[in-house]
């Protein structure tokens, strides 16, 4: 590879990687300072009278999210009789939102796959904890295990943040990869694309996954030698599709709502679950600390929790290929049945994430900072 080659391979290691995970250091200062200011803010969460329900439907309850937002005010009127104001950005931009609105909050309840950016939250003291939930016991196992301990926030569901994707007009089932370690063989040089976790939200619960799984290191190698094989990153998934289409790109990790709106326009892409399975972007519900409609903020959660509400959503929500996070409810016919979707722990995943939203940072090998 001549200088110029890997001068990009390495920015563009720094754009997906070094822009990934936060210095070991500042993750364990940021947790540590959050631990008390979440011990803090949980005695404060005690016991002062709230206003009354009449008080709290005043008005409309101000709910922030990335996704949905043509469906869910008139739904949760018709379910709940209580009106709802939503204000929709993309992940970056909500967390940006919520971060300059620090010191004085102006949304009750933050809805979004943005699982670890809500549990920074937490750690920051910014969510409201000890949130009992009437209908969550229709949590089903695997999102059940999802609720933390001090109950900040409730899943509502999950998509796969990366399926495999390939155009069937190059390659053929049997030579098409079936799992992301597949994607390290030479025969896919030049071939593959994802989006950027640096720019893309839905992109870093990928990131994550490789990293916690296959530890840091591990991550790296991954990495290293997609990028060696000339790894093409997209700023986000629509520039993969993009991508796809032209035959630009002829494989993907791509995140599943663009890869089977691939195949209902029509375009030549099939879709593989990685054998490993398939890296999760978890939606969850989560309720602002300040909020002065707590009632009304429960009743939302327990409106998404609600099977007549996820079946909705399924049915003819703008997001719809996911997997509900309750029983009774059935996922989109033409998605694959009973998939499996595998995540970064909780933690973890929130630990690498650095206080800027939008953006995450890691300690490349050769540079200190």
């Amino acid at each position: 590879m001549d200088k110029k080659g890997y001068g990009m391979m390495k920015k563009l290691w720094c754009l997906l990687l070094c822009a990934m995970f936060v210095l070991t250091g500042c993750s364990s200062n940021t947790t540590g300072t959050a631990d008390s200011e979440t011990e803090t803010n949980q005695t404060a969460d005690v016991e002062e009278e709230g206003p009354s329900m009449e008080e709290q439907a005043a008005e409309p309850l101000t709910v922030y999210l990335n996704d949905f937002d043509s469906v869910i005010p008139d739904l949760f009127k018709e379910k709940t009789g209580y009106g709802g104001e939503v204000v929709v950005g993309n992940g970056a931009e909500t967390m940006s939102r919520i971060e300059a609105e620090k010191s004085n909050p102006q949304w009750d309840v933050v809805w979004m796959d943005s699982m670890y950016d809500i549990y920074n939250l937490d750690l920051g003291g910014q969510l409201m904890t000890d949130v009992e939930i009437e209908n969550a016991s229709g949590l089903t196992p695997e999102f059940s295990a999802l609720v933390p301990e001090d109950k900040c926030f409730y899943p509502t569901g999950a998509h796969s943040a990366g399926v495999l994707v390939y155009r069937n007009d190059v390659w053929s089932e049997e030579d098409a990869p079936k799992s992301y370690a597949d994607l390290t063989d030479p025969k896919y040089a030049g071939a593959v694309a994802m989006a950027d976790p640096g720019v893309a939200a839905p992109a870093y619960p990928l990131a994550a996954y490789f990293m916690d799984t296959l530890g840091m290191e591990g991550g790296q190698e991954f990495f290293t030698t997609l990028f060696e094989q000339g790894l093409k990153v997209y700023p986000k998934n629509p520039q993969v599709v993009e991508a796809l289409a032209s035959g630009e790109a002829t494989i993907a990790m791509l995140q599943e709502s663009n890869a089977y709106a691939m195949i209902a326009d029509g375009e030549p892409i099939t879709i593989v679950w990685p054998e490993e399975g398939a890296a999760a972007s978890t939606r969850v519900a989560a309720i602002c600390k300040s909020t002065d409609q707590p009632d009304i903020a429960k009743a939302f959660v327990e409106f998404l929790l609600d099977p007549e509400v996820q079946q909705e959503l399924i049915d003819t929500g703008d997001e719809a290929y996911f997997t509900p996070s309750v029983e009774g409810v059935t996922a989109k016919p033409d998605r694959e049945s009973n998939p499996t979707l595998v995540a970064a722990d909780v933690q973890f995943g929130a630990e690498k994430r650095t206080s800027r939203p939008g953006s995450l940072t890691i300690l490349h090998s050769d540079e200190k900072q």
